[in-house]
């Protein structure tokens, strides 16, 4: 259970204000179809979660115990640091004519690839014997992330301390991160 609520809260904090929002947010803004942008996003982030959560789970045997506790360090030291990171507008995708659903499921996907919710399912999946509920609890915590700015498109920024939750968030986690990699290497 560890696996699935640590997932889904590191990927929720993870994807605040992140790249993904913001392509979110230009595609629902665009095409006005929020079935097919909330369809594609929901495949996008199950994709991702499960290609994650599979090559953490064939990782994962290949190291000692150690190892898998620093790999998932790394993967919270990853996240925490591009919380803290700037964020850029991704590209909006307004000359792929591919339609709502497979321009957002491919751009999301596409777009989740060596992000740091990504990699800390990778981590997850890793350390512990249940990458099923990693790729669970991230997909739902990505889903759960951008769903409200499909449905209420720009208003969920101004309602939310988007960079104050990311700072937070970036500290916290970086701190978690620390500490577990200390943990690892015999050092506290």
């Amino acid at each position: 259970m560890d696996a699935l609520l640590i997932a889904l809260l590191g990927c929720l904090l993870g994807e605040i204000g992140d790249k993904s929002q913001l392509l979110v947010l230009a595609l629902a803004t665009r095409y006005d179809r929020n079935g097919a942008v909330i369809a594609g996003l929901i495949v996008a982030a199950i994709a991702n979660a499960t290609l994650s959560a599979f090559a953490g789970a064939y990782i994962g045997p290949m190291l000692g115990a150690d190892a898998r506790l620093l790999f998932f360090a790394l993967s919270l030291l990853f996240l925490g640091a591009g919380l803290l990171w700037p964020v850029k507008s991704p590209d909006p995708l307004a000359k792929w004519p591919i339609g709502a659903f497979l321009t957002t499921t491919l751009g999301l996907f596409i777009l989740g690839f060596g992000d740091g919710p990504q990699f800390l399912i990778l981590g997850i999946a890793t350390h512990s014997a249940n990458p099923a509920l990693a790729a669970i609890g991230g997909a739902v915590g990505v889903i759960a992330a951008s769903l409200p700015v499909v449905l209420l498109r720009g208003r969920i920024f101004a309602m939310l301390p988007v960079r104050s939750i990311r700072l937070g968030g970036g500290v916290l986690i970086l701190l978690i991160g620390a500490t577990s990699a200390l943990s690892a290497l015999g050092l506290f």
